[in-house]
């Protein structure tokens, strides 16, 4: 019969490590953090071969003395709880495992000195055992060593990645938490290559531009929102400058990067109808609530969080976005790509005749005619049809602009080129509209303007439909009735383990009524509230708009193409389409003006 034991105070720190150190980055995570916790002002790293040799850790915070250096090498020892209220942790670290953990991975050099001392101290771990210990020059501030990770636990080695994808995973790191603290200078080296240097006291959204990509600057939406005691910055994307993968979206819950579904859910669905499905936000979110709203203690790498209340979070993302990108909804990545702009053909500064003009010209006698003999020739306009091919575009007699041009951002229209795009003339420059999209757009926001106007209105079904559900998600469901009703479901509970529908929105009336409430009470066990029926109204707005929309190659007249206009100026999101595609482009009459040397 097995018998329980005392495990020794090694193996109980490398089984610690395997949760808090699960690879370099995740040992750099935790340094970079100590130092934040530390009040530093600067903090800089040093990597050598994707942190498998070397994380170096840097800062200029309080230090410590011998005594707390003993210490902080101890299990659960930490400075950052002062009592047992562990809810109401206010900084990144509080569980006091990580110093230790990775001293017994790895060999470990920790030297500190508290301001005002006139030396430091410096302690040496090897893989768990102490080596070296005695007095250390260095500044006010801590220097963390860690080098041979996982040098003497071959099993686990073994598992990391190459030194590249290591190095990017550290990278991401540094980043995520430079981000959350734009108060704080970061610098990042790898292999004595400076990576990243950060300079302290910048600004939030200067920060995440920076980091993240700088044309978010001009591509993106300020966010500044208030909610009881919930706070969202931050800065997010147009629709339309967006990436086909979700690694650019940063989340941050009181200045801690995580990684969480709800979150991420909530993202998705404030930018759902406005991006194609294969295509994700470029974003940072930062939501401060109180401590005791917040449950940080559920990963041991601190990663994910859970919230009291989950709905009231997830709604105040979403509605909070969405009045976010209201506010520049109408403007587009507006900035012409630079592939594109390279395109334009510039006419060669001696020119030949064209190829067309060529066929005329050939095989002529150009030598001075015979005054005595007149010859016949044909008309300029017998040739018209053999020297140009049919016009792609209709264009407007350009006349001046009206005096409320300034009135009109996209402008007024001058043209239609393959029957596709507008061509506006605006105040500052020329405005390409894609007819198709454009309109697309607006459909759907009038559906929508009419479902929201005719809230709730629903299909009676000819014979109620019994679907025979668990207990718990029936459960849920019947919490949720009343919410539904007001999307035009009407359902109620018909026994322990089944729902009974008499109704479904008038939208959705060929839907299965049994496949419907399975997915919505999946969505309610994930996320504790069901956006799904939401979002499946709005899958069906967005193919009604597609269908009911003035398609690509319909000729339009002047009064239409001007109609569009005013109107796309007045509707919300009318910068995209309903796929995250822009409806419209502008080139600046400096953009213009370069393609003809003008500038």
């Amino acid at each position: 019969m097995p018998t329980i034991r005392r495990l020794p105070e090694a193996l109980i720190n490398r089984i610690a490590a395997g949760e808090v150190v699960e690879r370099p980055a995740s040992a750099l995570k935790e340094l970079v953090e100590n130092a934040i916790d530390a009040g530093a002002t600067r903090v800089s790293v040093r990597i050598e071969e994707g942190g498998l040799a070397l994380l170096e850790v840097t800062d200029d915070g309080c230090g410590m003395g011998p005594d707390e250096m003993a210490l902080a090498l101890e299990r659960h020892a930490t400075s950052k709880l002062p009592d047992e209220a562990i809810e109401q942790v206010a900084t990144l670290g509080f569980r006091g495992e990580a110093l230790p953990s990775i001293a017994s991975v790895a060999r470990l050099t920790l030297e500190s000195r508290v301001r005002g001392v006139e030396q430091g101290w410096k302690r040496v771990v090897d893989h768990g055992a102490l080596v070296e210990e005695g007095p250390a020059a260095l500044p006010p501030g801590t220097r963390v060593r860690v080098e041979q990770l996982f040098g003497k636990v071959p099993a686990r080695r073994k598992f990391l990645r190459s030194a590249r994808s290591e190095y990017a995973a550290c990278l991401d790191v540094v980043r995520r938490l430079a981000m959350a603290r734009p108060d704080i200078g970061f610098t990042l080296e790898q292999g004595g290559r400076r990576i990243l240097g950060l300079q302290g006291g910048e600004g939030l959204e200067a920060r995440v531009a920076q980091i993240v990509d700088r044309a978010l600057a001009d591509n993106g939406v300020t966010i500044e929102l208030e909610r009881g005691t919930m706070r969202l910055r931050g800065l997010a994307g147009l629709p339309t400058f967006n990436r086909g993968v979700a690694d650019h979206q940063y989340l941050f819950v009181n200045g801690r990067p995580v990684k969480d579904r709800l979150l991420i859910g909530a993202v998705r669905g404030a930018y759902s109808g406005m991006l194609a499905h294969d295509r994700h936000a470029v974003l940072a979110l930062f939501l401060d609530l109180e401590p005791e709203d917040l449950d940080v203690n559920v990963h041991p790498a601190k990663t994910e969080v859970r919230f009291r209340d989950a709905p009231s979070v997830r709604g105040f993302i979403v509605s909070g976005l969405r009045e976010a990108l209201s506010t520049g909804d109408k403007r587009s990545a507006q900035a012409p790509d630079a592939s594109a702009m390279s395109k334009w053909q510039v006419e060669p500064s001696a020119p030949g005749p064209a190829p067309s003009l060529g066929s005329i010209f050939a095989g002529r006698d150009w030598s001075a005619p015979n005054s005595s003999v007149r010859q016949p020739s044909s008309p300029w306009n017998a040739h018209v049809t053999e020297i140009f091919d049919a016009p792609q575009g209709r264009a407007e007699i350009a006349e001046p602009l009206p005096p409320e041009t300034e009135d009109f951002p996209l402008g007024v229209a001058r043209g239609q080129v393959a029957q596709t795009y507008i061509v506006a003339e605006a105040a500052d420059g020329l405005v390409i509209v894609d007819q198709h999209a454009a309109h697309e757009r607006l459909v759907l926001e009038r559906l929508r303007a009419a479902r929201g106007a005719g809230a709730g209105a629903s299909q009676a079904l000819l014979m109620p439909e019994v679907v025979e559900l668990d207990e718990p998600a029936c459960d849920r469901l019947e919490d949720k009735a009343s919410d539904f009703a007001e999307l035009g479901l009407s359902i109620e509970r018909f026994g322990p383990g089944a729902m009974l529908v008499r109704a479904v929105p008038a939208i959705l009336a060929k839907a299965d009524p049994a496949a419907l409430l399975q997915d919505l009470a999946d969505d309610l066990a994930q996320h504790g509230e069901s956006l799904l029926l939401g979002e499946r109204i709005e899958h069906v707005l967005a193919t009604m708009a597609c269908h009911g929309s003035v398609r690509a190659g319909r000729t339009l007249s002047v009064p239409e193409m001007n109609a569009l206009l005013r109107e796309m100026e007045r509707t919300p999101r009318s910068g995209q389409c309903n796929h995250g595609r822009p409806t419209w482009v502008k080139l600046s009459m400096g953009d213009v003006e370069k393609l003809f040397g003008r500038h």
